[in-house]
């Protein structure tokens, strides 16, 4: 059997201490799991696992040795990329992405991925809740975040501006009752939509030296940034949008880009995974390709 596999399939079980679970994960049957951690006890001629119907946990030896063979797959892992570097890119990368950046930005970048590499299968989740990579079998994390999950990887691949805009219908409505918006403090007054994942509307900005932090009461909050982006358009208020949603509608007239002077703080876009060990060639290529797609690319 391939001894490669077989750690991969030993240090997952040793993370997982489920066989079913890292059955699932690795894309194998159960007993193939089974056969391979019986095969790397064989070689190394020790017991790696105690296995009970309830509970699965490492011995005192496998926890001894554990790390050693994770270094020895992180050596093997860099010799196969050195062999494979003028191979063809082959195998499956399972993504994760917000809704509204899948639908607007991912969809074309992964599209000239593709294109260039034929043999690489696309499995993507787009939701906008924080996935758990390991559980969920996740490779790659697209996201936006000021502070990302401390316990994932993350390599910036892009920075994500954000917008104030409203409808000129809105604007007209209010007008004579409220008054227009020259200053973020005015904000308080009006009707302002909030992103619902946020535990307080606060919205940060920024002119020059000046800073001004606006919390907000907000009457209608949603989980997705296109359907807050619909209610803006629909005219129900004011809302903090991404330019890579926003910017097509400012251009053709359907909302207005208010206090134009003062910006809101920026968001990076991160490419997440959940360790540096044994990263995949498709996935560092895939990240690579991000990281440059978004440059040449701006929205």
């Amino acid at each position: 059997m391939d001894r490669v596999t077989a750690a991969k399939v030993f240090i997952d079980v040793a993370q997982s201490r489920s066989f079913s679970r890292t059955a699932d994960r690795l894309n194998m049957s159960r007993p193939m799991v089974t056969r391979y951690i019986e095969a790397m006890e064989d070689w190394l001629k020790i017991r790696l696992l105690h296995r009970t119907t309830r509970k699965i946990s490492l011995t005192s030896a496998g926890e001894a040795c554990l790390k050693d063979v994770e270094q020895w797959l992180e050596q093997a892992d860099k010799i196969t990329a050195l062999v494979n570097t003028s191979e063809a890119l082959s195998g499956v990368v399972r993504i994760t992405s917000s809704m509204s950046f899948g639908f607007s930005q991912l969809m074309p970048a992964i599209q000239d991925f593709m294109e260039k590499h034929p043999k690489v299968h696309i499995d993507i989740d787009l939701e906008d809740s924080t996935a758990d990579l390991t559980e969920k079998s996740i490779d790659l994390a697209i996201r936006l975040a000021s502070n990302p999950d401390p316990s994932l990887i993350g390599k910036p691949i892009a920075v994500c501006e954000s917008v104030l805009v409203a409808s000129p219908a809105y604007l007209e409505k209010v007008q004579q009752t409220i008054g227009d918006i020259t200053h973020p403090q005015d904000l308080i007054h009006h009707d302002c939509l909030g992103y619902k994942n946020l535990a307080r509307h606060i919205w940060h900005l920024s002119q020059n030296e000046q800073f001004e932090s606006v919390s907000l009461d907000c009457r209608l909050s949603i989980n997705e940034a296109t359907a807050l982006l619909h209610a803006t358009l629909n005219g129900m208020g004011v809302c903090l949008q991404p330019t890579y949603l926003a910017n097509r509608y400012i251009q053709n007239g359907s909302l207005q880009h208010l206090l134009p002077d003062w910006k809101p703080k920026d968001l990076i876009i991160y490419a997440l995974y959940s360790s540096r060990k044994h990263l995949s060639p498709n996935v560092r290529a895939l990240i690579d390709h991000l990281e440059s797609y978004f440059a040449e690319h701006p929205w």
